[in-house]
């Protein structure tokens, strides 16, 4: 008799203990706008719609299956042809979890543990890419240029690949690669 109540205990604390772990079990579907942000800010995982905060009650799951736990800030990747099993990850503060499912990371820091990395650097800080050139300030002229590129690349890949015993002189296509990056990085 002992035994069949302590069962019976264990039955039912099982059954009212908390889910902690939902996200990894299927979340709560939610409806998102493409400003919906899920960020992790001081140690717990916020919905942010523009600039409204919301706190999560419910680990999430977003329309791409992508799975959120609110409590931890550990995400879920759906498995896909890449990664058949899935991917975690662990978000970090100010790192954020966009409504398509992709994850923006806030400091490079936060992007290599991610990656299992360790960051480049002593302080993890990088500088800011600023890009110039007439193809920032004319997005016609940056296609045009960008194109040119493509082509040039092309080109290059098909004299190398054309399976010859000597190497070929690609000293002209690189001369013209050349040119169009300056055109591409010169400044304004």
């Amino acid at each position: 008799m002992p035994r069949f109540l302590f069962i019976l205990l264990a039955a039912g604390c099982l059954a009212s203990a908390p889910r902690f772990a939902a996200a990894q079990d299927g979340g709560f579907p939610v409806q998102t706008t493409a400003r919906t942000q899920f960020v992790f800010k001081d140690g717990e995982v916020v919905r942010r719609d523009g600039t409204k905060i919301t706190p999560l009650t419910k680990n999430v799951k977003l329309a791409s299956g992508v799975k959120i736990n609110y409590k931890n800030g550990i995400v879920e990747m759906p498995a896909d042809k890449i990664n058949p099993t899935g991917k975690k990850l662990t978000l970090r503060e100010g790192d954020y979890v966009r409504a398509d499912g992709g994850v923006v990371f806030a400091t490079p820091g936060s992007a290599a543990a991610a990656q299992g990395k360790r960051p480049i650097g002593t302080d993890g800080k990088f500088d800011t890419y600023i890009q110039r050139g007439q193809g920032f300030s004319d997005p016609a002229m940056q296609v045009s240029l960008l194109n040119q590129k493509i082509d040039l690349l092309t080109q290059k890949v098909n004299l190398l690949s054309q399976g010859r015993t000597d190497t070929p002189d690609t000293k002209a296509i690189d001369d013209q690669l050349e040119q169009v990056n300056i055109k591409l990085n010169a400044p304004k």
